[in-house]
C-alpha cells in the first residue's frame, strides 16, 4: 500500500485547483480564470486498490499585501511542510521564474516533482524548452508536462507520484473523499460564482459565511449564506440593478450545490458590509483562517 500527503503548490492561477479536481474526478476546489481564487487548503483523497494519495490544494504563492494574503501564504507553507511530496506547478507559457527557483531551493526538503501545466497552448519545441529551463534552474529530475483542464498527462503524473510515496496503511477510509464538511464546499461554490460573475475588485473583497445548513430528508435542504463585502459601494455592484446579479449568482450556485450534494436545496443569499474584514484577525478566524 502506498500512502502519503501530496501538496500542490505554485504561483496563483497556474492550475492547481483544476489539477486536484481532475485527479479526484469531482469538483472540490473552486476555480476561475482569476488568480487567488483558492484561499484555504482543500484536501482531496484519491483512493486506489493499493494506494491512497491525499492531495492538498494550496493558495498561490505570492508576496502578501494584507492580512488575508498573509494567512493564505502561511497555509500554503504549512501544507508544503507537512506533505510527503511536493508537486511544484508552473504555467508552461510563463516558465519557471528565478523567484520560483529560489523558493524551491529554500523549501524542497523532501521529494519534489515538477509539473508543467497548460502545454496544450504551446508548440512541442516550446514545451521542451520549458522543461529544460525547469531542470536547469532547479535540478529537479522528475518533470511532467500536463494539460490539467483536458486531463492530458494526469495518469502518468499519478504513476510518478506513486513511485515516490512511502509504503504504509491508509489514513482514511476507502470511501472518504475529503476531510472538510459539506458546508465548506457550499461556501466555496458560492464564492466561485462571485468570481465568475463579478468584475474588478469585488470578488477579492468578498467572503461567504454559511448561516444555516438544514438537512430535510424528503424535502429540500435549506441553506442561508451571507456574503461579506468591505465597502458600501461594493454592495450594489454585487446585488446588481433590480437584484439581477445576485439572482444569477444564487441560481448558478444552487445548481452546482445540488450537483455536489446530489439532492435539492433552497438557497438564500444576503449581502453585508464588513469593513476591512481582510485585515481583521477576528474576522479571518471566523472564516477558518486563524
Amino acid at each position: 500500500m502506498k500512502t502519503g500527503y501530496v501538496a500542490i503548490a505554485g504561483r496563483p492561477n497556474v492550475g492547481k485547483s483544476t489539477l486536484l479536481n481532475k485527479f479526484m474526478g469531482v469538483k472540490l476546489s473552486a476555480i476561475s480564470r482569476r488568480p487567488q481564487t483558492t484561499r484555504q487548503r482543500v484536501l482531496g483523497i484519491d483512493n486506489g486498490p493499493d494506494y491512497q494519495i491525499i492531495f492538498l490544494d494550496t493558495p498561490g504563492l505570492l508576496d502578501p499585501t494584507y492580512a488575508l494574503q498573509e494567512k493564505m501564504l502561511k497555509i500554503a507553507h504549512r501544507s508544503i511542510e507537512e506533505a510527503d511530496l511536493l508537486l511544484f506547478m508552473i504555467d508552461a507559457k510563463v516558465g519557471i521564474t528565478l523567484e520560483d527557483a529560489a523558493f524551491l531551493e529554500k523549501n524542497k526538503k523532501g521529494r519534489v516533482i515538477g509539473v508543467l501545466n497548460k502545454i496544450d497552448l504551446m508548440e512541442k519545441e516550446g514545451v521542451l524548452k520549458a522543461i529544460a529551463q525547469f531542470h536547469r534552474l532547479t535540478a529537479i529530475e522528475d518533470i511532467y508536462p500536463i494539460a490539467a483542464l483536458k486531463g492530458f498527462g494526469i495518469n502518468e503524473l499519478r504513476r510518478g507520484i506513486l513511485e515516490k510515496l512511502p509504503e504504509g496503511p491508509a489514513f482514511y477510509g476507502q470511501d472518504s473523499l475529503t476531510d472538510q464538511p459539506e458546508k465548506f464546499f457550499v461556501s466555496e461554490i458560492i464564492r466561485e460564482k462571485i468570481f465568475e460573475l463579478c468584475g474588478a475588485e469585488v470578488p477579492y473583497a468578498t467572503a461567504v459565511v454559511i448561516d444555516q445548513f438544514k438537512e430535510q430528508p424528503g424535502r429540500k435542504d435549506v441553506i442561508s449564506a451571507t456574503i461579506w463585502v468591505e465597502k458600501e459601494s461594493q454592495k450594489p455592484i454585487l446585488i446588481g440593478q433590480g437584484g439581477h446579479k445576485m439572482k444569477a449568482i444564487g441560481s448558478s450556485a444552487r445548481r452546482d450545490i445540488e450537483k455536489f450534494l446530489d439532492r435539492p436545496v433552497f438557497l438564500e443569499l444576503f449581502v453585508k458590509v464588513k469593513k476591512k474584514w481582510r485585515s481583521r484577525e477576528s474576522d479571518l478566524r471566523d472564516l477558518g483562517l486563524g
